[in-house]
């Protein structure tokens, strides 16, 4: 098949304005700047491969200049020592400014990543805008406690009382991932700057556009210099220096359990206190008596979406076997009627992925379980003038030890297998390293608890897939990830408590 192209450029003057200022800079102590000897690299269009733009390319110079320029800014109260409530207006304004730049958003994003520009507008800008929305009202509300010890002895005439303070844990490097750019910085970003730290992001660098155009959203809403900073460049150099740097207190990482991996022993030197969100293997399990239809659109959201680069993705797809053939044969109906193209146009459902190399190491998964005896019921075939689509695939009976499903493939490939009762299904969906999410179709009660209560994941759903809102914790058990965001929990990522004892 081919695939053609009718809108490839942005639209919006914001947009197009941005991209035609020149190679982009650094943000660093509040002023604009290149990377030390004014080295760049260039971020494209993954459907097109056409360069968008010049990016400057930080070493670990310039992330050591970023840290410095963070440490000035949270040492001297300059944030931190704000009102809670001035802090809260002022991360309100950037996601009021968010939502009044959002169509330029939407583009850039959408060229950038490739996702269909209906997802950027309408689901990824408009949440990123509510994480600082929703962190601006838990600015004015950290607070410690009054305690009343328990000490023996207390000194004649004195007594012993105490209170904790919750205060910002100081200076954090936040590495945020290439499949939801700014949504992703937000999250790390808003609950951040709600507790009074101060930040280096570090944004992928295939998807570096909307974390900078953000900068310039930071600097107009009044945020002071060095609260945040912004380099750009690849992960071995700047990212593996934000991670071992002495003067780092706090990572906040989501991507690969491998690079997870790597960023604990290199953030050992210091015991740097680590938020991590990784891979994932979500199951998506459907039971006898599910609403099909549901069942089905949903797995088309829960495995296709983004072209199936998402870290909950249901890529594991469990069906009690009475419906298993009525499944199968309706999500392949489905997935080869997805019209794929690039993310701007009008009526594509699926976009490309962010790279060809990624694209070929996706269909090779495919090919892989075809070899190892699984049916390739649709898809799996390379597409685009680059190949860096691959055709929505449904694959059938997997070998439960299969790369397939042992490994995240991060690509639009639902692997569907049969089971028999309640018990059968715990067993397999819990046979994984990863327990990110999943979710449970079906109409009893009873057994969507008794499932959710069985699966050992962070996050489950009933009858949908996923779906996320900044009230709602997010986070990964076993090898998934440590701790969580989103919620009062997220917040607490970012702070650290001191107990102050008084005789008095």
């Amino acid at each position: 098949m081919t695939i053609h192209f009718t809108r490839t450029t942005a639209d919006t003057e914001e947009a197009k304005a941005f991209l035609a200022k020149g190679a982009k800079q650094l943000l660093i102590d509040g002023a604009w700047t290149d990377a030390t000897g004014g080295d760049t690299f260039a971020t494209c269009d993954p459907a097109t491969l056409n360069p968008l733009a010049n990016l400057a390319k930080a070493s670990a110079v310039d992330a050591d200049k970023a840290v410095a320029s963070a440490r000035n800014a949270f040492e001297d109260g300059r944030w931190r020592s704000l009102t809670p409530s001035a802090r809260g207006k002022m991360l309100w304004k950037i996601g009021e400014l968010i939502d009044q730049h959002a169509d330029a958003l939407a583009e850039l994003e959408t060229l950038d990543q490739g996702k269909t520009w209906g997802t950027s507008r309408f689901a990824e800008i408009p949440a990123s805008a509510e994480q600082f929305r929703y962190f601006a009202g838990f600015a004015t509300k950290i607070s410690g406690q009054t305690i009343t010890p328990s000490i023996t002895y207390q000194p004649p005439g004195k007594q012993v009382v105490a209170h904790t303070l919750r205060e910002p844990v100081g200076v954090v490097a936040a590495i945020t991932p290439w499949n939801s750019p700014l949504l992703m910085a937000a999250m790390k970003l808003a609950p951040a700057l709600a507790a009074g730290c101060s930040v280096i992001l570090k944004p992928a660098e295939d998807t570096s556009l909307t974390a900078l155009y953000l900068g310039n959203l930071l600097l107009e809403a009044g945020v002071p210099p060095g609260v945040v900073n912004i380099v750009t460049g690849y992960g071995h150099e700047v990212g593996a220096r934000l991670a071992n740097h002495p003067d780092v207190d706090k990572l906040a990482f989501t991507g690969s359990t491998a690079t997870g991996r790597k960023l604990i022993e290199a953030a050992a030197g210091n015991l740097k206190k680590l938020t991590l969100e990784l891979g994932g293997k979500s199951p998506f399990i459907v039971l006898e008596d599910a609403d099909l239809d549901a069942a089905l659109d949903g797995a088309m959201r829960g495995v296709f979406a983004n072209g199936g680069q998402v870290c909950v993705s249901g890529s594991r797809i469990y069906v009690a076997r009475t419906i298993f053939d009525r499944f199968v044969n309706g999500l392949a109906e489905k997935a080869t009627s997805m019209q794929l193209g690039h993310g701007l146009d009008q009526g594509t459902q699926m976009g490309p992925l962010i790279h060809p190399a990624h694209a070929a190491k996706v269909a090779d998964y495919v090919s892989g379980a075809a070899k190892d005896g699984a049916a390739i019921v649709t898809g799996g075939e390379l597409d685009g003038p680059h190949h860096s689509f691959v055709r929505p695939a449904v694959i059938a009976n997997p070998r439960a030890e299969s790369a397939l499903m042992r490994e995240e493939v991060f690509g639009p490939v639902a692997a569907v297998s049969a089971f028999d009762d309640l018990d059968d299904v715990v067993c397999q969906a819990n046979d994984t390293r990863y327990g990110l999410a999943a979710s449970v179709w079906t109409q009893n009660l009873s057994d969507a608890h008794r499932l959710s209560a069985a699966i050992k994941a962070g996050t489950v759903w009933i009858n949908g897939h996923s779906y996320f809102s900044p009230e709602l914790p997010k986070g990964g058990w076993k090898e998934s990830g440590w701790g969580v965001e989103n919620n009062a929990e997220g917040l607490d990522n970012y702070l650290q408590t001191k107990t102050v004892c008084s005789i008095v």
